[in-house]
């Protein structure tokens, strides 16, 4: 009987902190290149490369474009209103720092965001980006593929913890998933001269 009041206690102790802690709203921040990949750019056969729209899966729930729950501590945002966009901004923060973004290039990089989660369970925590980047010089295909990466953590119990603590876990998912495409062989052969 014991272990069950010591449970019903400590149910009952995480529902007030998060009745205290309050309902976090949280954005992901603006992009920023990363030393990782942008070393992985630094190659003289690479053509410069225009960012095309990167959009959401159609057949997914459009809210995960735009917002995660992170329990019943908080949101978070997708920074103007996409996660989809989100990736390509990362990509071509990337693209810029290495000096190979060019608006108007004839190599164009596309995508489609596949998959999109975020779990925060407590002692468990998870988070799961894929995306399907496409390829093309004038007009036509020289890459199609879909990558995935994926984090897992020990997730707090602490509601004044799990907002930060999961955004971070999250936002790097979006530089590792470019990591993963400029890793990829047939990409680099995709954008080389």
């Amino acid at each position: 009987m014991t272990a069950i009041c010591r449970l019903t206690s400590l149910v009952a102790a995480c529902a007030l902190a998060v009745q205290l802690a309050g309902c976090t709203q949280s954005t992901m921040a603006v992009p920023a290149a990363t030393k990782g990949n942008t070393v992985k750019l630094y190659n003289a056969n690479f053509d410069k490369v225009a960012v095309g729209s990167f959009t959401f899966d159609a057949s997914k729930n459009p809210a995960l474009d735009q917002r995660h729950t992170i329990r019943a501590a908080g949101m978070l945002y997708a920074p103007g209103g996409s996660f989809a966009q989100h990736l390509g901004n990362t990509l071509k923060a990337d693209l810029l720092a290495a000096s190979l973004f060019d608006a108007n290039a004839p190599t164009v990089i596309t995508g489609a965001m596949t998959l999109n989660r975020l779990n925060t369970a407590v002692g468990a925590g998870k988070s799961v980006l894929a995306a399907r980047f496409v390829v093309t010089r004038a007009g036509a295909l020289r890459y199609d593929q879909e990558l995935k990466v994926e984090s897992n953590w020990n997730s707090s119990i602490e509601a004044e913890s799990i907002v930060p603590q999961a955004k971070r876990e999250y936002e790097l998912l979006y530089s590792g998933l470019i990591g993963e495409l400029l890793d990829d062989e047939k990409f680099r052969a995709a954008i080389s001269r």
